[in-house]
């Protein structure tokens, strides 16, 4: 019996002929085509067939499938290949899970033992891996997309990708044209134009809402909303704590006496720990974007902020440039109400620039897309390690190559409506890569270095340190099946080859990322790996789920600002403001934009489903049986946490991420 089952998504079913050929230890069976009456191999179909074979074959290594043309070249998707040898009680299953392209088109499958090279003594065996990984090093190229920045995969666009690399259904993809479309057409097309108060932004907010995004609305003028924030919001990784006031931030104890309770003092605060500091000085020159002729505007604020018993986390001083001088004033609570809102506008435009390109982007899509290129080129499709990462790269190749020619190119939907769109892009990213560090995207490390371990409703820190011990236990469990000793980790050519791929290739560009060139014990390659997992699933949620609720109503978070910081503070108008924030156009995009990539996929797969089964040995089944048994449990601790709550957190709920970068 030889069960073959063909994908569901669209177009994975085929016409054409397949063949099959049992290729085991002691030699091959007959080349059979693969044809029952009525429609063999349609979308979605599990078929059933009798392959002959003169002598026995011995213990299974691979099956062999051709595709050639009838009529018309069909692909086919197949998702595994099961085989019962009469008078066997064992069968064996066979992972798939690629495209057939082409005519005459040939492939291999290893039978879905995970296996490391040293497991592997037959010459059939070891000539498979070479064969395989040769293959994908042909069809996978590094590429130095930019200097400065990680590398990525040599193609100019999706098109150039293998099929297999591409995403199975193309609804996921919504072109900008037809965002505009969502009630917002009629209103995009007054390029330049203001609006006339705060209220009209409402004009587009009335179709595509959100809890939080309304909630955000009513509440976003509220210092505690804002405070909030920085810890719960699109960008959670930037506070820290402050020890000591920045040279060049001159806040006195005077300025903001009045922010603190009556029986405490600034240098009291700072002392205790109750001070922290939001510093964007990486926007500290960033070449503003030209966008229809008019110049954009960009600040690089410091942002001091209170840990109050009561109110919460709220700012109490905002500096809209770094170097202080009579033109930047501190902006106060206590200053006039339009002054103080407009400086926290400016705090939120950073915010925005800050969480979009590198929180977002390059600190997950573009960290993941190397150790994806580098899985590819280094490691089979049977060994343990591919198998273990290869549902957490899903599309992820895909989303980067859509992004690097549709959000960040230089005809990109950045440039036409973000403030840092244009040469400041490149510019932030080698930035940011300059000091980014492999530490930093551990989170316990995060928390620590930045001092923020008892900061009060964190929910960030909270749920991404519960889930960092749900994967690290599951990986741990995974890998301890298949690498006993550090010996056995420094021994495995392939996963060292995998390593100093990511390190001396991927990211050869990002000189402090302090990730070294080979793997000498399990823990190291528990961390990496915890690190790959984590920052694929927990932090892309993070910082990607939710920004169209934080998005959505532009005031609490513009793209872009179209007029100079103030530096009067008695001058600041309403007028000024409406002038300043995205026009009507801008507004447009901004909205449907943050729409698009925070929504939830149709065909999203939440973390911890894997529907593509590469493990096929029953204790790594119970290792992943183990691990959902502990992200739904994770889950429920989270929804009671958040039980009563008005404003609540739940972009970590495990239901609620994707297995993978995906959008």
């Amino acid at each position: 019996m030889h069960i073959f089952q063909t994908g569901t998504s669209e177009y994975s079913g085929t016409n054409n002929y397949i063949y099959v050929t049992l290729v085991g230890e002691r030699g091959e069976s007959e080349r059979t085509v693969l044809d029952n009456p009525g429609l063999d191999f349609r979308r979605g179909a599990v078929d059933d067939y009798t392959v002959k074979s003169a002598a026995d074959l011995g213990p299974l290594i691979l099956v062999r499938l051709e595709k050639q043309k009838y009529w018309v070249e069909d692909n086919w998707f197949c998702l595994y290949v099961k085989v019962s040898v009469p008078g066997q009680r064992c069968s064996y299953t066979f992972p798939c899970y690629r495209w057939l392209v082409g005519d005459k088109v040939v492939v291999e499958l290893r039978e879905g033992t995970a296996k490391k090279i040293s497991d592997d003594t037959l010459p059939l065996e070891i000539s498979h891996r070479n064969a395989e990984l040769q293959e994908r090093q042909k069809i996978y190229r590094w590429l130095a997309w930019a200097p400065g920045i990680p590398k990525c995969i040599d193609a100019k666009s999706e098109a150039d990708l293998p099929q297999d690399a591409r995403f199975d259904n193309e609804n996921r993809c919504v072109p900008l044209s037809m965002l505009l479309e969502l009630s917002l057409k009629k209103l995009a097309i007054k390029f330049g134009k203001s609006w006339n108060d705060l209220d009209d932004f409402k004009r587009i907010f009335w179709k595509l809402r959100s809890p939080i995004a309304e909630y955000t609305m009513k509440h976003w003028k509220e210092d505690s909303f804002f405070g909030y924030q920085f810890l719960n919001g699109s960008n959670p990784r930037m506070i820290t704590r402050c020890k000591e006031l920045p040279s060049n931030f001159p806040v006195t104890g005077d300025m903001v006496q009045s922010s603190l309770i009556p029986t405490t003092t600034l240098k009291e605060e700072l002392k205790k720990g109750n001070i922290f500091l939001v510093d964007h000085a990486i926007m500290d020159g960033i070449p503003a974007n030209v966008i229809r002729d008019k110049t954009q505007h960009i600040a690089a604020p410091l942002c001091l902020l209170y840990e109050h018993p009561e109110k919460g986390l709220i700012p109490i001083a905002i500096q809209l440039d770094q170097k202080p001088d009579k033109d930047t004033p501190i902006f106060l609570p206590s200053d006039p109400p339009l002054a103080w809102l407009l400086a926290k506008m400016w705090v939120r435009h950073a915010e925005f620039q800050v969480f979009q390109l590198l929180s977002h982007l390059l600190r997950t899509h573009l960290v993941v897309e190397v150790i994806c290129v580098s899985t590819l080129r280094q490691l089979p499709a049977v060994h343990p390690i591919y198998k273990l990462l290869t549902p957490h790269l899903r599309y992820t190749i895909e989303i980067n190559c859509r992004g690097r020619t549709q959000l960040i190119s230089p005809d990109g939907i950045f440039k036409r409506v973000v403030s840092t769109g244009g040469d400041g892009l490149l510019i932030l990213a080698q930035r940011e890569y300059k000091v980014l560090t492999y530490r930093s995207l551990q989170p316990k490390f995060d928390f620590l270095d930045r001092g923020v371990t008892k900061l009060r409703d964190y929910f960030y820190k909270d749920h991404s340190m519960m889930l960092w011990d749900v994967i690290q236990n599951f990986v741990s469990g995974i890998v301890s099946l298949y690498y006993k000793s550090d010996s056995e980790v420094e021994q495995d050519s392939e996963l060292q080859a995998w390593i100093n791929d990511v390190a001396v290739e991927g990211f050869v560009d990002v000189p402090h990322f302090g990730l070294a060139s080979e793997l000498k014990t399990k823990e190291e390659l528990i961390t990496l790996l915890s690190v790959v997992i984590f920052t694929s699933t927990a932090q892309h949620a993070a910082t990607n789920n939710g920004q169209f609720d934080w998005c959505a109503w532009v005031p609490n978070t513009p793209c872009t600002m179209r007029h100079p910081p103030p530096t009067d503070k008695d001058a600041v108008t309403m007028g000024m403001i409406m002038d300043t924030l995205p026009d009507i156009s801008q507004s447009c995009v901004q909205m449907a934009i943050t729409w698009h990539l925070g929504r939830a996929q149709p065909d999203a797969i939440p973390m911890g489903q894997y529907v593509e089964q590469y493990f096929t040995e029953p204790a790594a089944l119970r290792v992943i049986d183990k691990f959902r048994k502990e992200l739904k449990e994770l889950e429920e601790q989270i929804i009671a946490q958040n039980e009563g709550l008005e404003l609540q957190y739940l972009y970590l709920c495990p239901s609620r991420m994707e297995n993978s970068i995906t959008i």
